[in-house]
């Protein structure tokens, strides 16, 4: 009897270990279901995510990384290498060292060209063309032997607004006949179009002519011609030479008076010009009509012609020759030009 109690009090701290052990096991099975279901969350808000980031990475910013900075830093080198060169190229270009192959490099005495003179003239202004060829301007074979002694002169004239039209075929049947045309075949001739007229004049005389000084004249006036070449011979070899009569004056800021300009805010409170040759008779040396040519795309135009051309000499080193016999209006013995 007493070794049947014995054997059953033996046997209680055994069934009181299998529950604990079953409690355990119970235990371990919520947790493992609790840490499986966290996990499934989280790969399901990882897969949420990712679909986000994927939507919106064209609107996210950019992070750069050290290659990508080290990147942007060579490339920023690289573009203000290639800007120095550029602006090397062009003053190289504008001293005279690179040139464009010329069509008609010197004079047939195998002599550099002296000047360049263009006579603006305009469809209407047929009868300022022949009273020049009856004054000062030589015809035929004259023209031809003025041309051998280093002096190119013609009219210069752009194309009508409607190509092809009265207005060409006039100048072109004129030309035929006269053969004293110099045709800017890509300007649309027109009053308000002057100021870019300069640009095309300068840059086509300077790609085809191969001199030292490039001459711009109105057809409102007459010329002395031996005058005015023996001029440009005193002052051969001079290279940056901008000549002519030279002056400044009030700039018209008040629409619809005569000589408005619709820049003036740019001339200062005191609106008043820079010092600029004046028209009719501008005078150019080889290096500065080929800056004109070389950057034309890029030069500001003002209302008037002399304005214009005198912006684009401003911050050059240039030499300004205020030549007083070139003011047409003057009067005198030696001036070189007259208001017709």
């Amino acid at each position: 009897m007493k070794h049947e109690r014995r054997w059953r009090s033996q046997q209680k701290p055994s069934s009181h270990t299998s529950k604990s052990a079953l409690i355990m096991v119970l235990i371990s099975c919520l947790a493992s279901l609790y840490v499986a279901g966290r996990l499934w969350q989280d790969a399901e808000n990882r897969v949420l995510l990712t679909t986000l980031l994927q939507k919106n990475s064209d609107q996210a910013p950019k992070v750069l990384t050290v290659e990508d900075k080290l990147s942007s830093l060579g490339c920023k080198d690289l573009a203000k290498r290639i800007a120095e060169i550029e602006m090397e190229l062009t003053r190289a270009r504008s001293q005279g060292y690179l040139r464009n192959k010329l069509r008609s490099n010197v004079s047939s005495s195998g002599h550099r060209f002296l000047s360049v003179i263009g006579i603006y003239t305009g469809f209407g202004n047929r009868l300022n063309r022949i009273r020049i060829r009856n004054s000062w301007l030589p015809k035929g074979d004259a023209l031809k032997k003025l041309e051998e002694k280093g002096i190119i002169v013609g009219f210069v004239i752009g194309r009508s607004a409607n190509r092809g039209d009265s207005l060409d075929r006039n100048i072109d049947d004129e030309n035929r006949q006269t053969k004293d045309f110099l045709i800017l075949e890509s300007h649309e001739e027109a009053q308000e179009e002057l100021p870019k007229k300069a640009k095309f004049f300068f840059s086509s005389a300077v790609e085809t002519w191969d001199a030292d000084f490039y001459v711009k004249i109105a057809d409102n006036i007459d010329v002395n011609l031996d005058k005015l070449v023996a001029l440009l011979e005193s002052h051969r070899g001079k290279s940056s030479s901008y000549m002519g009569c030279m002056k400044s004056g009030d700039v018209i800021s008040e629409e619809g008076q005569q000589w408005y300009e619709p820049e003036w805010w740019k001339f200062g409170d005191d609106k008043f010009y820079f010092r600029h040759v004046a028209d009719p008779l501008i005078i150019l040396s080889k290096n500065l009509a080929e800056y004109i040519n070389i950057n034309s795309a890029s030069l500001q135009t003002y209302a008037h012609e002399d304005i214009s051309v005198g912006s684009w000499m401003i911050g050059l080193d240039a030499t300004y020759i205020d030549e007083k016999r070139l003011c047409c209006s003057n009067s005198g013995q030696d001036r070189i030009c007259s208001i017709v």
